[in-house]
């Protein structure tokens, strides 16, 4: 009986956790933040560098459009990895305002497949964090 009531509450814990909702972002594309994303919005969220070499500096400029109608504040910026730096032109976008958000992966260290996440914070209740996907292949030189 216990093991039951374990199980339903862990059960429930990853269906309440684990559908948060973490929309990705696409280098190239205009994010919009309004909070009410599809699904098509939603696979615009992720880039993929393709092959890599091992060592190399893979960078890429996300577009962040604020399609609300009030102010959104970029209230923080960070990643999954040391070896993915992002940062954002604006920390503030009025209306209809969009920003360049850069990211920057450091390859160095990996080998075959990698996926790292960056995460921008706002002020928005309908979408507090914005997650922004890249992958890349890294492969050895020669």
């Amino acid at each position: 009986m216990g093991k039951a009531i374990i199980l339903f509450l862990m059960s429930f814990l990853v269906f309440q956790f684990g559908c948060a909702r973490i929309p990705d972002a696409r280098i190239g594309q205009t994010v919009g933040v309004s909070g009410d994303l599809k699904k098509e919005e939603a696979d615009l969220y992720q880039w993929d560098f393709g092959q890599i070499t091992q060592g190399a500096i893979a960078k890429h400029d996300f577009i962040l459009n604020n399609s609300t109608s009030k102010i959104l504040a970029i209230t923080n910026i960070h990643s999954s990895c040391g070896c993915t730096v992002s940062k954002s032109e604006k920390k503030s976008l009025l209306p209809q305002e969009s920003t360049l958000l850069t990211v920057s992966f450091n390859s160095q260290g990996y080998l075959g497949p990698v996926t790292q996440f960056v995460y921008v914070n706002t002020d928005n209740a309908d979408l507090p964090i914005i997650r922004f996907t890249v992958k890349a292949e890294v492969i050895m030189e020669g």
